[in-house]
């Protein structure tokens, strides 16, 4: 039934796949052509503003709704057989209820059971997850006194405890301070990396999926917009931001600021401005190139700034973001 190399293997595999799937109701196209891939031990950050399909999509593909037409498989298991993919998938759903008397050893052994693991297994399976999710001390404590991050955490160990295939974590940052963000995405990637597991992250919080993502798919209106690596679907997907350098100053000193800019010989076309944040687009003219031309020409524009007594708050000059990635292609789709 399942030919595919071992995911657990050495080398890429490919270890989720989906050809093609729609999705209408009645008159209503939610899904148009949903086509993507992701390999084994990578993170994919699934991208769209609401209604933009992400919900149907991963409905879809953890088997809750069926498509109108296409196909999916999960780990060589074909769509057509959604019970036995159920078994290589695991879920982290927006806003997981607990069951706040248990503690987190015994929910975890409930699940695993759950799953046909004899109850010494079972047992085994909890400790582990506990210990690869950081909550080793606190296997014995009640989930209602758990903080939310502490749930988060859980509810990843939850999604874990089939030894699946391919997560699917939606929102799994939501509500955190920015430390418990950081540390609940260094585990993601941390399960992906030693699990070998295909992780698909949904987000709305771009540069999570920026820092921790290996893939991205955008979606807008029920269809895929761009889709890729985050290095290709920032920049070699969209060459337009190639050589763009991004310069924060004082909103106050922004129109002075884009004159200046603008009689700079190394500048190509506009500079355009974020008038309610202080940054300045300038993209530089192509013929500088991309290495150390392109460096002495950045190097002097932050100089000629600094010698105008232009107050540089930011100066990224990392070219294309994925935050502007997804605005642009997301107003393009809607246009």
């Amino acid at each position: 039934m399942n030919d595919v190399p071992d995911p657990r293997g050495k080398g890429s595999t490919e270890i989720l796949a989906a050809a093609d799937l729609r999705k209408t109701y009645g008159d209503r196209v939610a899904l148009k052509g949903l086509t993507f891939s992701l390999d084994a031990g990578r993170v994919l950050g699934f991208l769209g503003p609401n209604g933009a399909g992400k919900t149907t999509s991963i409905r879809i593909l953890t088997t809750i709704l069926r498509p109108s037409s296409g196909w999916f498989s999960v780990d060589g298991i074909g769509s057509d057989q959604p019970q036995a993919i159920r078994r290589r998938i695991g879920v982290l759903p927006e806003g997981l209820g607990f069951p706040r008397q248990m503690t987190a050893f015994g929910y975890l052994t409930y699940f695993a059971q759950l799953y046909g693991r004899p109850a010494g297994e079972a047992r085994r399976i909890a400790t582990d997850l506990l210990a690869d999710v950081g909550l080793q001390n606190r296997a014995d404590s009640s989930v209602g006194s758990f903080s939310h991050g502490m749930r988060q955490r859980l509810g990843i160990a939850r999604a874990l405890v089939n030894d699946p295939a391919v997560v699917f974590l939606d929102e799994p940052t939501l509500g955190l301070d920015p430390r418990g963000q950081r540390e609940l995405l260094r585990l993601v990637q941390r399960i992906a990396r030693e699990r070998g597991t295909g992780v698909v992250l949904c987000s709305h919080l771009l540069s999570e999926i920026e820092g921790v993502c290996d893939d991205v798919v955008i979606m807008n209106a029920g269809v895929v917009v761009a889709e890729g690596t985050v290095a290709e679907v920032v920049g070699a997907s969209h060459p337009e931001l190639d050589h763009v350098v991004r310069i924060r100053v004082p909103v106050a000193s922004i129109h002075r600021t884009q004159e200046l800019l603008q009689a700079f010989p190394g500048i190509d076309g506009d500079v355009r401005s974020e008038d309610s944040t202080g940054w300045l687009d300038v993209k530089l003219h192509a013929s500088n190139g991309s290495g150390a031309d392109e460096s002495r020409a950045r190097n002097d524009l932050l100089e000629s700034l600094i010698r105008a007594d232009v107050p540089v708050l930011g100066f990224d000059t990392g070219g294309g973001r994925l935050e502007d990635v997804f605005l642009r292609l997301t107003a393009e789709a809607i246009r």
